[in-house]
């Protein structure tokens, strides 16, 4: 197995299967850190630096949160628009990277154009972590989902995944190459304009993914061990920022869970939701036996503190 130490995390195209069980094993040893609210010195001579070119809650707050875990320390920016990269002089990645690479250990990138933090990996001399491009990927979103998966299920292999949202979205992306990667049976339900677009279709055929699309959850929701959402009223991802002006469309009820949905679905199916959501995921199912979104929050800490762990060499 290739060792994590030093090595930039940009894609799940590629990555193998024997790789997503090391981390989540290394995950596992670190767990109790975060549960326990604690502090372990790990990365106590270690800084993270945060490169966000596009709004973040979780993804920031969790890798920042992980490394504070560890013992290290960060530093960085969550606005472009307050550094020199988003004002006048619009500096260039690779300049922004060149200096950055001085100011810490590891550099966790999210940008509005896809392919950002692969520019910036080849500039870098320190591991770069890919936390979002565009309408590339999103590799550390889905690891924690995968993550949550295991250890809600025990295996991944033999599972039947339901993916509901837009199929254009890089965690859709990520999550379809990571599917790849196990006996997995997926389900795509999209608007037609959010559907698969056929060279990402080439793509999954390429790597054996068993997969078919429906047209409404009601069709698949029976099936499912996993259901895993995304919104389909979404910001345009090319932007650096997409502010609300008036009011937003609706989500319509082929691509909705409600309560009424979950009626149909198996007793143990979970739902995961990386999160922010409009009206695709009510909160009515909040509170039932198949909501895991919360758990997702917790585990997107402790494996950000694995992949931090493993990058930096400090397990293997």
């Amino acid at each position: 197995m290739r060792s994590f130490a030093g090595r930039d995390i940009l894609s799940l195209k590629g990555f193998e299967r024997n790789e997503f069980f090391r981390l989540f094993e290394i995950a596992d040893r670190l767990a109790p850190i975060a549960r326990d609210r604690k502090r372990s010195d790990l990365l106590k001579d270690k800084t993270l630096v945060t490169a966000f070119y596009q709004p973040s809650t979780r993804t920031r707050l969790a890798h920042e949160a992980a490394m504070l875990r560890l013992g290290g320390v960060v530093t960085g920016f969550s606005d472009a628009k307050m550094t020199r990269a988003g004002d006048f002089y619009q500096e260039s990645i690779k300049d922004t990277v060149h200096m950055l690479e001085y100011y810490g250990d590891v550099i966790v990138m999210r940008h509005f154009k896809q392919g950002a933090p692969q520019e910036a990996a080849k500039w870098a001399s320190v591991p770069v972590i890919n936390a979002g491009d565009g309408w590339g990927e999103h590799p550390t979103q889905v690891l924690t989902d995968m993550y949550t998966i295991w250890k809600e299920k025990g295996t991944l292999d033999g599972l039947n995944f339901l993916l509901i949202g837009d199929m254009r979205m890089r965690t859709m992306h990520s999550m379809s190459y990571a599917m790849a990667q196990f006996d997995i049976n997926a389900t795509y339900i999209s608007p037609p304009e959010m559907s698969l677009l056929p060279e990402f279709k080439e793509e999954i055929d390429a790597l054996n993914l068993n997969y078919r699309e429906v047209d409404h959850v009601k069709d698949a929701i029976a099936d499912a061990d996993v259901i895993y959402m995304e919104p389909v009223v979404q910001p345009d991802y090319t932007k650096a920022r997409d502010e609300r002006s008036g009011d937003v469309g609706l989500t319509p009820a082929q691509y909705q869970v409600t309560l009424d949905v979950m009626k149909k679905a198996r007793q143990d199916s979970i739902i995961l939701h990386s999160l922010p959501r409009m009206d695709e995921l009510l909160p009515e199912v909040d509170g039932t036996r198949h909501a895991r979104y919360w758990e997702e929050a917790f585990n997107g800490v402790v494996m950000r503190m694995s992949l931090l762990a493993s990058v930096l060499g400090v397990m293997e």
